[in-house]
């Protein structure tokens, strides 16, 4: 009978505690939180540890991010015209509608990186590793005519990277 009441009150608190509702905080989005998702960003933060940043509507143009490790960042909605990414780690990226206009990637890993809905007019991409990244279709044919070089960190070739059709010629 002890042994009985025993199951029984394990039995119930194991119900309570799988029957209790998670917080609806615990699953949004900072913004929707109310709490801050950006990590602080100053003009110059060259060659940084940023792994698993979020940058939540930032303003990130013209920072100096060259050699910085990003991986597994996050930038929401973010600007980083004119950014220097030179060299700088970006592997497992989720970059949702952010700018890259004129960023210069060069030599910059953006491999597994996901790119929905953002835009890199004009960004500068010798060398850099997009291997397994998304990227809009709607990027891809004007990223392929910049494509060109050699990646130094992944032995990797830009055009190969993106998928690019081969040159005619």
């Amino acid at each position: 009978m002890v042994h009985l009441r025993r199951l029984l009150g394990l039995a119930a608190a194991l119900l309570l505690i799988l029957l209790t509702p998670v917080p609806a905080w615990a699953i949004t989005a900072p913004e929707l939180r109310g709490a801050s998702a950006n990590a602080v960003v100053s003009p110059d933060m060259h060659g940084r540890q940023l792994q698993a940043a979020e940058y939540i509507k930032a303003d990130l143009a013209g920072v100096d991010l060259s050699a910085s490790d990003l991986t597994g960042a996050v930038f929401n909605t973010s600007d980083l015209s004119g950014a220097d990414l030179r060299g700088a780690i970006l592997r497992d990226v989720v970059a949702f509608a952010s700018r890259f206009k004129g960023a210069d990637l060069r030599n910059a890993v953006l491999e597994n990186g996901l790119f929905m809905q953002s835009s890199f007019t004009d960004a500068r991409i010798n060398g850099a590793d997009f291997t397994d990244a998304v990227v809009d279709r709607s990027q891809l044919p004007q990223l392929c005519r910049r494509a060109a070089g050699h990646n130094s960190i992944t032995d990797r070739d830009t055009r190969t990277s993106l998928n690019c059709p081969q040159p005619r010629g």
